[in-house]
């Protein structure tokens, strides 16, 4: 999952958004939420996508998560629990798993959520209409290759011996399959939604099984909010409504912090240079949280085109920045230098100190590679960004130890989620992308696959991509590596051959690691129960908070 999408203070535009969204639920409104259970307010960005075929980003896959409930789901410490699954089984060889699901569940709709229901909602995910960034979870399902270019509607691999049974043939092994099952893109969906169809009427208001179902259709740059879902098969949500406001992409974590002070928001972010005093302010009133998660911070170079598609020239920037210095000017010590790919959230597989460029930065070897790898003084690196979410103050800086030590010029380019997202996966993608990496499901696959694996990319004629290997790596012998790991019951070999891929990849620069990731939150837990924790997607737990009495 990509990491969430704040600019500068924007006096004006802060204060007439505070009104707006002051003015958007009076006190009926909230009176009569309360009376069935509390209204829960927070702001977001505009997301790209809530459809849980597509979901990607923060904003997206937290209201998939709340709409649909799949096979499985994590605990916010990372360990995979059954959801509707109440049992799932592979042969020896972890090439064929069998899913039994719970039975009476149903979709807010009434309609009941049985094993064609799952089928349904692959396929549809996988097929070439959804173009969605993450179809690459369903690569080893046989009848993949044959979605992804249209030619068929539905998984070979897949069948549904009767309605609570789900079969699963796939090309490669798999023996940590079930643990992908925990993704949106495995949710169930309903017979409205389309297979093989661009289907937009479905992602403006789709119809789930989760704890939450939508109050209306998302009202694009306004609100997308949900109720309760009184019909969830599982254990109900408490609260009655939870309602995200839309904010304005360039000064959102601005507006979510002021939102939160002006008790507008139940929960917030915090801008970057915020964070001593907001956790002055409250953490004496409980209000602060803090954790540890098993996100990641990237710069992400273009592999393939442009002045970072050698591996010397993308050494020179990992050894021009100083992350420790970053780390305790711009991020106040709420953030640690990375050194590695996987997290350290990931004992087992955590190799700290891979990236020997991380370490520390060295201005000898920085001027010695760029000259290897063609970065001139005086050259233009472009650096692109996604405004809106605290990363203006640590780009900067990033940049600016760049030109001073390499002499080039980086061209910063902030631009809105989307549409940095978008520009990753054009042909023209070139240069730098402020990156980040969330894990979906607990396993360092998850990262490795994902972000470096061949398969995870898709070109068309043109040069654009689909798929989170924005980077464009390509390396026959880390695919290997990935697939005979992927196939190896033994969790300890499993993951020696794991940590050999990631070798391999930090030694090739493929990525370029930063910053551990700490996430900081305000929650008003003198409204809520259920605040003392966020999810493993780093959201608040929405069908566990509770409004106090």
């Amino acid at each position: 999952m990509r990491g969430a999408k704040s600019a500068k203070w924007v006096v004006g535009a802060v204060v007439v958004a505070l009104a707006a969204t002051a003015c958007g639920g009076g006190d009926g409104d909230k009176d009569k939420g309360s009376a069935n259970g509390g209204v829960f307010r927070l702001g977001s960005t505009e997301p790209d996508t809530i459809d849980p075929g597509r979901a990607h980003e923060s904003t997206g896959v937290l209201l998939a998560n709340a709409l649909f409930t799949g096979l499985y789901g994590n605990t916010p410490d990372g360990m995979a629990e059954p959801a509707l699954a109440e049992s799932a089984t592979s042969d020896d060889s972890c090439t064929s798993w069998t899913f039994k699901i719970k039975p009476d569940t149903k979709f807010s709709n009434g309609e009941a959520v049985d094993a064609e229901s799952f089928a349904r909602g692959w396929a549809r995910a996988a097929h070439k209409a959804a173009a969605s960034d993450v179809a690459y979870h369903f690569a080893g399902i046989k009848g993949y290759a044959e979605l992804q270019d249209g030619s068929a509607k539905t998984f070979s691999g897949v069948t549904t011996p009767d309605p609570t049974t789900i079969k699963v043939d796939l090309s490669k092994a798999d023996c940590e399959f079930v643990l992908k099952t925990a993704h949106n893109a495995y949710s169930p969906v309903p017979k409205v939604a389309k297979v093989g169809e661009e289907d937009k009427a479905f992602g403006e208001a789709p119809i789930g099984n989760g704890p939450f179902k939508m109050d209306g259709t998302w009202e694009h740059n306004k609100a997308i909010n949900l109720v309760r879902n009184d019909t969830y098969g599982l254990e109900k949500a408490s609260l009655g409504k939870v309602e995200v406001k839309l904010l304005n992409d360039k000064t959102a974590q601005q507006l979510e912090y002021d939102g939160f002070q002006a008790g507008t928001f139940d929960y917030a972010h915090i801008p970057t240079p915020m964070l001593k005093t907001a956790e002055a302010k409250y953490k004496p009133q409980n209000k602060w949280f803090v954790k540890d998660t098993s996100g990641m911070e990237f710069v992400l170079p273009i592999g393939d085109n442009g002045p970072t598609n050698n591996k010397d020239a993308r050494l020179a920037i990992s050894y021009a920045i100083d992350r420790q210095a970053i780390a305790k000017g711009v991020f106040q010590g709420f953030k640690t230098p990375s050194t590695t790919i996987v997290p350290p959230a990931f004992p087992k597989s955590y190799q700290k100190d891979l990236c020997v460029s991380c370490i520390k930065q060295d201005v000898a070897k920085a001027k010695e590679y760029a000259e290897k790898g063609g970065l001139k003084p005086g050259s233009e690196v472009k650096f692109s960004f996604n405004t809106g979410a605290g990363h203006e103050e640590w780009v900067q800086a990033v940049a600016k130890q760049i030109e001073d030590v390499l002499g080039v010029k980086v061209k910063l380019d902030g631009k809105d989620f989307p549409g940095m997202l978008k520009e990753q996966q054009s042909a023209a993608g070139s240069g730098l992308y402020r990156f980040a990496w969330g894990a979906d499901y607990p396993t360092p696959e998850n990262f490795l696959f994902p972000l470096l694996h061949s398969t995870s990319m898709s070109k068309d004629a043109e040069g654009n991509v689909t798929g989170d290997n924005r980077a464009r790596y390509n390396n026959p012998e880390f695919d290997k590596l990935i697939d005979t790991a992927r196939a190896t019951k033994d969790e300890a070999a499993r993951i020696a051959m794991y940590k050999q891929a990631e070798k391999m990849a930090m030694e090739d620069m493929a990525l370029i690691p930063t910053f551990n990731r700490s996430q900081q939150r305000l929650m008003a837990t003198d409204k809520f129960n259920g605040l003392d924790d966020i999810n493993f997607n780093e959201d608040p737990i929405l069908e566990k908070i509770s409004l106090k009495k």
